[in-house]
């Protein structure tokens, strides 16, 4: 199968306005009333070409603006189909736009509603995590443009919420990880319910050789765009490494956070728990932080990222979930509390700041057990990270020294139970005493033999004892005997 690979320079100066792409008047209303006139490289390269239907393999940095690149000219195609008709027939699904989180599903749907608000086409967003039936009413009711991730649209094609049978146009936003975490076998079925003639779109911030064979399988003569070099970080964004102790790095985090007086700071782990305790630390620390991650409810993890974007919280400690699509307005820095496991997913996690050309700071703190990780990130980025010094930093939550648990141990000792060696019991080690719990004096008492029984003398039967003689059977039978 061929390709046709184009390249775009990133800093290529814009020559071209939205309204050379033959967009409607209601489209360049929408981009108009948010301050859009330019587009950015890669939207510039695949909306003409999306404009044609062909399939397209779009790889660009995070925050280039690749769901513009998709969504706008899919609002553009749809608009022959759209009616003012309130009946749900007169709406199928049309447009398919698959996510690998909940957050970043969220944050595509805020996009198409923004760039669709002057037509007719309606749009919704469906993903786990919440009550089936709001969403199950606004399918029904009918809409062009469905956002969702995997999992969840599976549910509601199964209690035949949604028909896929008109869909028109699939698109696979961060491609790559919707094939790498594991939603093949989901996305082989949603594949599989489509219309076999459709146009397939793939966007992503990177592409290994593993995910173009798989997605080879179901693209057709796709255009591949790439915006710089393949994963290539922002050249904007300053990156800096500081190698600590692994008891350290919550410490070393605050101390960042305080020495550049950092208000908006999105700091990731590789864990849940990690994650739970870094946000516990900062707290007790005084710096107002809150944690996200898969163990939270869809609509705590919703309410943090809306109380950050206010900046009501100064730091979001974050798994993974969030490195995908969040588009922070203007975060000027972000912290690598653990290296990921994926070298890949470095380029998405920094990618959160440096948006839309601005500048921004990546900070990583790393122990000896990290070097294996960072070596991979600085192969796949082909650059070495500057290595940091921290000045003046002292870890507050260090543990005692060992000299210091007897002090700690007296103070604790009653009085009177700091005896010396030689008052001690022989026998006895130098350890600390045993707890000695309360003792009932009744139990100290000598033994003393109870006293001998009496002797007990025979009972007589007297006459009111004795019982009269049983009657015969006979007798309780109804009759006696002759």
């Amino acid at each position: 199968m061929s390709e046709t690979p184009i390249t775009v320079e990133p800093d290529s100066a814009p020559t071209v306005r939205f309204a050379d792409f033959g967009l409607s008047p209601e489209i360049l209303r929408a981009l108009s009333d948010q301050g859009y006139v330019h587009p950015t490289p890669i939207q510039a390269e695949a909306i003409p070409v999306v404009l044609q239907g062909r399939d397209v393999m779009g790889a660009a940095q995070t925050g280039t603006g690749k769901t513009a690149g998709f969504s706008l000219p899919i609002i553009q195609l749809l608009l022959a189909h759209a009616s003012p008709s309130m009946s749900p027939a007169r709406h199928p699904v049309r447009a398919l736009i698959l996510t690998p989180t909940r957050e970043l599903a969220v944050q595509v749907a805020e996009n198409v509603k923004a760039y669709a608000r002057h037509t007719p086409l309606r749009s919704t967003v469906v993903f786990g995590g919440m009550d089936m039936k709001p969403q199950t009413v606004i399918l029904r009711n009918g809409v062009e443009i469905v956002i969702a991730t995997p999992g969840r649209l599976l549910d509601h094609v199964e209690q035949k919420n949604v028909s896929l049978g008109q869909v028109q146009i699939l698109v696979m936003d961060e491609a790559d990880r919707m094939l790498d975490m594991g939603f093949l076998p989901d996305l082989q079925r949603i594949i599989n319910m489509l219309p076999k003639q459709r146009q397939n779109l793939m966007f992503s911030a990177t592409f290994s050789t593993e995910i173009k064979k798989l997605a080879n399988s179901f693209l057709t003569n796709p255009v591949t765009i790439e915006v710089a070099r393949s994963n290539a970080t922002a050249d904007k964004v300053t990156q800096v490494v500081y190698k600590v102790d692994e008891d350290a790095k919550r410490d070393v985090v605050e101390h960042l956070i305080r020495q550049r007086n950092l208000k908006q700071v999105i700091v990731f782990s590789n864990t849940k728990i990690g994650a739970s305790r870094l946000a516990r630390h900062l707290e007790q620390a005084g710096i107002n932080a809150v944690a996200i991650h898969g163990d939270k409810t869809q609509q705590e993890r919703m309410a943090a990222l809306d109380s950050f974007k206010k900046g009501e919280i100064e730091v979001l400690v974050a798994t993974d979930v969030a490195a995908r699509g969040l588009d922070i307005t203007d975060l000027p820095c972000v912290i690598n509390f653990d290296l990921p496991y994926n070298a890949e997913d470095y380029v998405h996690r920094i990618g959160r700041t440096g948006r839309a050309g601005a500048s921004g700071d990546a900070l990583s703190v790393y122990s000896d057990k990290d070097e294996r990780l960072l070596a991979d990130i600085e192969k796949l980025i082909k650059q070495t990270v500057t290595r940091g010094t921290l000045e003046g930093f002292a870890p507050r939550s260090a543990r005692p020294s060992r000299d210091a648990a007897p002090e700690r141990r007296a103070r604790r000792e009653p009085e009177g139970a700091g005896r010396s060696s030689s008052e001690r019991p022989a026998g006895r080690s130098s350890g600390p005493m045993p707890r000695r719990e309360k003792v009932d004096p009744w139990f100290l008492k000598p033994y003393e033999p109870a006293a001998a029984p009496e002797p007990v003398k025979a009972a007589t039967p007297s006459s009111s004892s004795i019982k009269p003689a049983k009657q015969k059977l006979a007798a309780l039978l109804g009759g006696i005997p002759k």
